[in-house]
């Protein structure tokens, strides 16, 4: 019989590739991925989603996809907070890295009852951007300038003059990003980030800056189901400020988004600090090193985060010790009790 210490430990995965047109080569020159040829605009990097399910890199559960994880181990592997999920067969969280070597799509997603409807199931889609790389001057789409209305914003389609309708923000590497759903946003070129968001791929593209597909043809849009769902009180929206957790002599714990679906936290170390915890079977974690290099410890043994990569941590673990070698960043994603 399989021991707890088998089956129960932190799990890293095979990354899988997409490969939108917008995309680039920066996960290869400024992280060294390993890339297959051509343009690479995500990497998915924990994923249960049917699209792109990811597969554990090493381990007692090599090869096993994580969606066969979540069917083997249910609450040991998400823990009692979401039960919900797990009735539906579907991890909550999906962990990206997105290259904008072009502007995305100018886009908006469904909350979860909207994407019950017309998703046929799918769950809607909050996410969360942190910026691993911004070039010169980079700035992104947030949200709609003040005085847009739905009648403004649909002749704005119709004319092609959306950029009038649109919000833009300054970034830098280290921002972050809360775009709960119904946010009109988009990423533009020469940004890296890292994105937490709902285990879904439901995407209304309302604008594509007038460019073309592969086939030559434009690439489709989703103006009225976006029209249905937009938040239209969502009018200039700034950047995450990060709210102060603790603070000691060689470490920084600050919160940086509550969303009902996740709860992410940002942890700047200095070299030998150490944050320790318990899971104790209500969440599963995912810890993501960002700068720098560190390791997580538990019962006895170690496996090296580097950056940029993730990790995911089963709720029935117990405890853990994150270690930073040097100066580093980490992310810390969870689900919260109030999700």
């Amino acid at each position: 019989m399989q021991s707890d210490r088998e089956r129960i430990y932190p799990l890293t995965f095979v990354p899988v590739f997409r490969d939108y047109i917008w995309g680039g080569r920066h996960l290869e020159t400024l992280f060294g991925r390993e890339l297959p040829p051509g343009i690479v605009a995500e990497s998915w990097d924990i994923s249960g989603h049917p699209n792109s399910p990811t597969k554990v890199a090493s381990g007692y559960w090599r090869g096993q996809t994580l969606n066969d994880m979540l069917e083997k181990l249910g609450a040991d592997l998400v823990g009692t907070r979401s039960s919900e999920m797990l009735a539906r067969g579907k991890f909550p969280l999906l962990i990206k890295l997105l290259d904008a070597n072009a502007p995305l799509s100018v886009q908006v997603h469904p909350d979860d009852a909207y994407a019950q409807v017309h998703e046929d199931g799918e769950l809607g889609k909050s996410e969360m951007w942190y910026v691993l790389h911004a070039e010169s001057d980079a700035e992104l789409v947030y949200g709609l300038s003040s005085g847009v209305t739905p009648e403004s914003f649909r002749q704005a389609v119709k004319n092609n003059t959306l950029e009038t309708q649109l919000h833009r923000v300054p970034i830098v590497a280290g921002d972050c990003i809360h775009i709960p759903p119904g946010t009109v946003h988009s990423l533009l070129a020469g940004e890296v980030v890292a994105e937490i968001q709902q285990n879904s791929d439901t995407t209304y593209r309302v604008y594509d800056w007038g460019r073309v597909g592969e086939d030559g043809e434009p690439r489709p849009l989703h103006v009225e189901k976006a029209l249905e769902v937009i938040d239209w009180q969502c009018v200039e929206p700034d950047k995450v400020e990060p709210e102060p957790i603790a603070i000691g002599d060689r470490m920084k714990r600050s919160l940086l988004v509550s969303d009902p679906n996740f709860v992410v936290e940002c942890f700047t170390m200095e070299g030998g600090a150490a944050f320790s915890e318990r899971l104790d079977g209500t969440t599963f974690e995912i810890w993501g090193c960002l700068e720098g290099t560190g390791r997580v410890r538990w019962t006895g043994q170690a496996l090296p985060l580097e950056a940029v990569r993730f990790v995911l941590l089963p709720a029935a673990l117990g405890e853990y010790v994150i270690e930073a070698e040097d100066s580093s960043t980490f992310l810390r994603v969870y689900v919260g009790s109030n999700s």
